[in-house]
């Protein structure tokens, strides 16, 4: 069973190269997520994100998510990919690919842990406006 993370400020790898990490001829079910910069968010246009991270922490809860999921799902391997940096509208900033002999564990993982990334790891976002900017942040939760 591989568990992958990967935060980097380079582009993220395509969705193909990172689904065949987590192919296994045991799965019955891969799902990814890919989250992308859009160009509007209430009403305003979005320019660009960007994201920083405290990476050291960030990978550390990553893992610790993935293990929580595969206590909650029967899972084979999971992936996860984040990016930092400016992010144009229409680019990828994070996936989350996951596989697993059945469809429901795959789905239900995935949903879990981009849910719990956005929500508990040190993974910070600026939302770029055509008429200012702010910072999102997440850690809301304590570990």
């Amino acid at each position: 069973m591989k568990n992958i993370v990967e935060i980097s400020s380079e582009p993220l790898p395509s969705l193909d190269e990172i689904t065949s990490l987590v192919q296994d001829d045991r799965a019955g079910a891969i799902t990814t997520f890919s989250g992308t910069t859009r160009n509007v968010f209430e009403d305003k246009t979005v320019v660009e994100l960007e994201y920083e991270a405290y990476i050291p922490m960030a990978k550390k809860i990553l893992m610790e998510l993935i293990e929580e999921a595969r206590n909650k799902w029967n899972l084979l391997h999971v992936a996860i990919y984040h990016r930092t940096g400016i992010v144009p509208v229409g680019k990828v900033s994070v996936v989350v690919a996951t596989s697993s002999k059945h469809r429901a564990d795959s789905m239900d993982s995935a949903r879990y842990l981009i849910d719990e990334l956005k929500d508990r790891c040190p993974i910070w976002k600026r939302e770029v406006y055509e008429d200012g900017s702010v910072w999102k942040g997440a850690c809301n939760k304590k570990h």
